[in-house]
């Protein structure tokens, strides 16, 4: 069997024609032959197949003998947080995110929430899947219902002083995901606890027809319903999910979108506040800004690889508190070292409320100090030969080099990082600056030229 489902670190693919339930039912199997679990943690985001799918895993994880606790309907991070707080050998979610409507998936962690290393257990769960695995025999597992909510929601809420959070309005756009009703016991939680803050809510019911479109706020053709209602409402700012809302997107008051990188300098401020000294991960794509903030407030700032995997590796190597990358992964040691989509949005309406400065007065200091391309995206015909020809362009004895992630060239003044992507022939592009938009926008125009001639 050919298993084009299986990318680098979860399953992905077309309902149907690339995952259905049997396959579900295999890697239920495989999980518990490879990982010996002893019981998991499911969960399950609201696609139309999902609950199914989620049913036929348990399934294929209880005649291996393995137990299952259900969730239900929930979040990627709720399965990361009931994994370690029930103790459970793994956990894995249904859930295909911001992929299309006809698409699922699921997502993988072992005991403590950790990743599944992708060299190692990852690939024998694929290989049995694909060889076909016949249960053990032997007893069955048992499966329970367990309500994980509460204790979620006092360790998402453990992050903050809930008394401090006062005097503002927030617009919530859970995309119709399955962030709405996870939101409202967070909610409910922050007003008995004293918080003083009022939510105004856009299309908040769970509903897998999605009928105001994927919840992916990363596309800039999906913002605008967050940013009107924003303004809309006068809210002090918006928050919209993906979703499973493992991710979070934010807007200031004048609606405008935050871009990840200044999202990440503004939460390692806020833990450099709590935590003095505290190290901050941060992935190399765009840097600057985060490295000044750490620098400014006495942290320790460390660049890890892009990605989720290597990002937690990195941050229990070096006891991070905090790490974050610009795609809006969002990563905290006291929630197992995983990313949250609920954490962040909290941390900075704490922060407005110590500050009393706008968000978009934060936000814009930082963008003014260290102007960002965003990042660009292209398919090319030869990746390597791109890069070795953009190297030789533009290196010379007054720039630093790093291959830590793809290619990155450093001069006084300005910065890229130039990188393949792992799963298909496209370049990815990020261009810094330090204070000068209009030089931004010269080095910028000179790379693309660099890069067009390779364009497929």
């Amino acid at each position: 069997m050919t298993l084009g489902c299986f990318k680098s670190y979860d399953v992905r693919g077309r309902v149907g024609e690339d995952l259905d339930e049997a396959i579900c039912r295999r890697i239920g199997r495989a999980f518990a032959a490879v990982m010996t679990p002893g019981t998991v943690v499911l969960g399950r985001d609201i696609r139309a197949t999902s609950e199914a799918f989620q049913q036929a895993l348990a399934e294929g994880l209880l005649e291996s003998g393995v137990d299952v606790i259900d969730l239900g309907l929930c979040g990627t991070e709720e399965v990361y947080f009931a994994t370690d707080h029930y103790g459970a050998g793994g956990g894995l979610m249904v859930t295909a995110s911001h992929n299309p409507i006809d698409y699922n998936g699921i997502k993988f962690v072992e005991r403590g929430a950790k990743p599944i290393p992708p060299d190692g257990g990852f690939l024998q769960i694929r290989d049995l899947v694909a060889e076909g695995i016949d249960p053990p025999g032997g007893p069955r597992g048992t499966l329970r219902q367990e309500d994980h909510r509460p204790a979620y929601v006092e360790r998402v809420l453990s992050f903050v002083d809930p008394k401090a959070i006062t005097g503002l309005k927030v617009l919530v756009n859970a995309g119709n995901g399955c962030a709405g009703p996870t939101f409202d016991a967070i909610a409910e939680a922050l007003a008995a606890r004293g918080a003083e803050i009022a939510f105004e809510r856009l299309h908040h019911a769970p509903d897998g027809s999605f009928p105001n479109g994927i919840p992916n706020p990363l596309l800039p053709e999906n913002r605008p319903g967050t940013s009107e209602a924003v303004t809309a409402s006068g809210a002090d700012f918006g928050i919209a999910w993906d979703g499973d809302f493992d991710r979070c997107f934010l807007f200031d008051e004048t609606g405008a979108f935050i871009d990840g990188e200044y999202l990440v300098g503004l939460l390692a401020e806020a833990f450099l506040e709590k935590v003095p000294g505290a190290t901050i991960v941060h992935d190399p794509r765009v840097m600057w800004n985060t490295q000044e903030v750490v620098a400014r407030m006495g942290g320790e700032a460390v660049a890890s690889l892009t990605g989720h995997a290597h990002v937690k590796a990195a941050m229990r190597r070096v006891d991070a508190v905090y790490g974050g990358e610009m795609s809006a992964h969002h990563y905290f040691r006291d929630f197992m070292y995983c990313d949250s989509g609920m954490i962040p949005w909290l941390l900075i309406a704490e922060h407005l409320s110590k500050t009393g400065t706008p968000l978009s007065e934060l936000i814009g200091e930082m963008r003014a100090a260290y102007p960002s391309s965003g990042e660009i995206n292209f398919r090319v015909s030869d990746a390597d030969a791109a890069i070795a020809a953009i190297e030789a362009a533009l290196v010379d004895d007054t720039c630093e080099i790093d291959r830590m992630d793809g290619l990155s060239l450093a001069f006084a003044d300005w910065r890229l990082n130039l990188r393949r992507s792992s799963t298909e022939p496209v370049l990815r592009l990020n261009v810094e600056a330090r204070g000068d938009r209009a030089l931004l926008e010269r080095k910028k125009e000179a790379v693309l030229a660099l890069i067009r001639p390779f364009e497929a």
